[in-house]
């Protein structure tokens, strides 16, 4: 899996859901897009293609959302449409446990965003 990539997805970063968003962590907008808010535009959009990828063959019932990390050029602004582009970078198995390591670039106008860097950790069966 490895070197897999999926399908660049398009997201509006809506007012609403900014405002909910910072509204669950107690912050407010007033000094723009949470920087957290990174999970929903850019992993929130790409992790279901590899969560649905039969290839891929992710067992969701048995993954942990282990790491996550962002690096960011800038933060983008409410009304603007970013894409998100997803791939593995690593899938290795060890003593029965399988480590997905998933990137998503972002986006806007053909500028960078943020990277966003995920490890998924799956038990196997009998793990």
């Amino acid at each position: 899996m490895a070197g897999r990539e999926y399908p660049p997805v398009e997201f509006t970063i809506e007012a609403s859901r900014v405002e909910a968003f910072a509204g669950a962590l107690g912050t407010d907008t007033s000094a723009g897009v949470p920087p957290t808010f990174a999970a929903v535009y850019a992993l929130g959009a790409t992790a279901p293609q590899l969560f649905g990828d039969e290839t891929a063959a992710v067992d969701v019932a048995n993954l942990l959302h282990a790491e996550q990390e962002f690096a960011w050029e800038r933060h983008p602004h409410v009304g603007e449409t970013v894409t998100a582009q997803g791939r593995v970078v690593a899938d290795v198995e060890r003593r029965g446990v399988r480590l997905i390591t998933f990137e998503t670039d972002v986006t806007a106008a053909g500028e960078a965003v943020c990277r966003s860097r995920a490890v998924f950790v799956i038990r196997g069966a009998g793990a």
